[in-house]
């Protein structure tokens, strides 16, 4: 079906145009007409089917035809994303399909200055797009006033469930007017999600434009069975022997995806990694290069994908399998988009049996297993022995966000850390003279031989009774009041 007959208004089209597009997906096809009439939405859909244009589209031709203005600290549209990426990407997208119009957009999520998120609303703001967290800071804080809000979006709310994000919602939506358009978008939807949606919308229109849980169609998927301390071998194979345009590459762990990235680069393959860890804007830069193609692979985590719309991703790489099989079509839904084909390949040892057997239950198909290749053995010894030297990272050696000290007790440049396990000072003779504070010293220190085990504090002479240095108990007092100041001073302090 074509954009021009769905109902939308000439200034929503001529952005459309600008960009290329004429012809609506499936979800957009079935999802504008009904949100042109103010319904609520309850849309199943995987990422890259189109949903975002979906949403927008009507909204802002709703929004322009109310011809309201947004109040101070408030705005009129708000969107709820589960990462940045995705908050941002949703943003860039609002932007372009309101040019022609004067609705206003903003961004509210962590990373950013809170400064700048306090400024953008202080005048009022026409669509919010904004990550939870970040959002409930700001209505602590009294920034931000919902109550002026027309159209409610939850985009990736199963995203936003894994995250923990339910409080922060049912917090956020208490805030919000009864009366709103709100929509509801979700690529999974068990019993759960459906429970959810139950408490955000009222009576609406359910569009499925896939069957729940399933895979594009277009993606090639296979798995290869190989040993855990050999996928790093593997990997480094295929990057080398396949052709690709941009691939992603998917981890489990924060640190599991720093280590990929440096053994890559020991092998001699460039690679950038995004996860929480990363600062805003290092998050940004790998982003940005991987969407400008210097960098044609990105190691992520699953939370951190959430939201990287790239095209030509030609290839998804599974280096650990997910323990949750839904995040297995999220995770291979960054390929096969706007159209193309592409390739997910797995790697899977011999404990992770089990999440293969999930993931091929919940898609409803088998993956096709595919043997190692011819001279892998030989291979993978020889990139074993490449990136031995290969210095880690400086996460890898400071853990998270470069503050967490290494198991070993040191810091991380080797030295000593006070209080750890092989990280104690070594034993220094106790000076005889005056302390600092002026006291005298310890007794046991003075006339101590040097390599003479150093008495303990408790101990005593032989034949003498040890001292009590324990201080004696006072008895409670009440304090006296003198008239509601404390001695030694007017207001404040003991005298000292």
């Amino acid at each position: 079906m074509q954009f021009n007959e769905l109902g939308l208004s000439e200034t929503v089209l001529a952005a459309l145009a600008a960009k290329g597009y004429s012809e609506a997906t499936p979800i957009q096809a079935k999802s504008i007409p009904s949100l042109l009439e103010g319904r609520d939405l309850l849309g199943i859909a995987q990422t890259g089917t189109g949903k975002t244009a979906a949403f927008m589209l009507p909204s802002i031709d709703r929004l322009v035809a109310s011809g309201k203005r947004a109040q101070p600290r408030g705005c009129r549209m708000l969107i709820l994303a589960p990462t940045r990426e995705l908050a941002s990407q949703i943003a860039d997208q609002a932007r372009h399909y309101s040019k022609g119009t004067r609705l206003s957009v903003a961004t509210v999520f962590g990373g950013t200055s809170i400064h700048k998120n306090k400024t953008d609303l202080a005048k009022g703001v026409d669509i919010v797009v904004a990550t939870p967290g970040r959002l409930v800071d700001l209505i602590d804080q009294c920034y931000a006033i919902l109550l002026g809000i027309e159209i409610l979006v939850l985009d990736e709310a199963d995203q936003m469930m894994d995250l923990g994000f339910i409080h922060a919602l049912k917090r956020i939506v208490r805030e919000l007017p009864s009366k709103r358009q709100t929509l509801f978008f979700s690529a999974t939807m068990p019993k759960t999600i459906r429970e959810l949606a139950g408490q955000f919308i009222k009576d609406p229109v359910e569009v499925k434009v896939t069957p729940e849980a399933t895979t594009a169609e277009r993606v090639d998927q296979s798995v290869t069975f190989v040993r855990q301390d050999e996928k790093q071998a593997l990997l480094t194979m295929l990057l080398r022997e396949t052709e690709i345009d941009r691939a992603l590459v998917f981890t489990r762990t924060k640190h599991g995806a720093d280590r990929v990235v440096r053994l890559l680069a020991g092998n001699g393959i460039a690679a950038n990694a995004i996860h929480g860890n990363k600062s805003q804007p290092q998050r940004e830069r790998a982003l940005g290069e991987f969407r400008a193609g210097k960098v044609k692979i990105l190691v992520a985590t699953d939370i951190a994908a959430r939201g990287i719309d790239v095209s030509g991703v030609s290839h998804v790489f599974n280096f650990e399998l997910p323990n949750v099989a839904d995040q297995y079509v999220h995770r291979i839904g960054r390929t096969a988009r706007a159209g193309k084909d592409g390739e997910a390949i797995s790697l899977c040892a011999d404990d992770e049996r089990p999440y293969l057997r999930d993931i091929e239950r919940l898609i409803r198909q088998k993956l096709t297993v595919v043997p190692l290749p011819e001279g892998f053995v030989a291979a993978a010894e020889k990139i074993k022995s490449t990136r031995v030297n290969v210095a880690p990272s400086r996460d890898e050696q400071n853990g998270r966000n470069g503050r967490a000290m290494q198991r070993d007790g040191r810091r991380p440049g080797g030295q000593p850390q006070r209080g750890r396990p092989g990280g104690q000072r070594e034993d220094r003779p106790r000076s005889d003279q005056p302390r600092r504070d002026g006291h005298a010293p310890r007794p046991e220190a003075a006339g101590a031989a040097a390599g003479e085990p150093r008495p303990r504090r408790f101990d005593a002479p032989q034949g003498e009774q040890p001292r009590n240095y324990a201080r004696p108990k006072r008895k409670w007092q009440p304090r006296p009041t003198n008239g509601g100041q404390r001695q030694g001073g007017q207001g404040g302090g003991r005298g000292r």
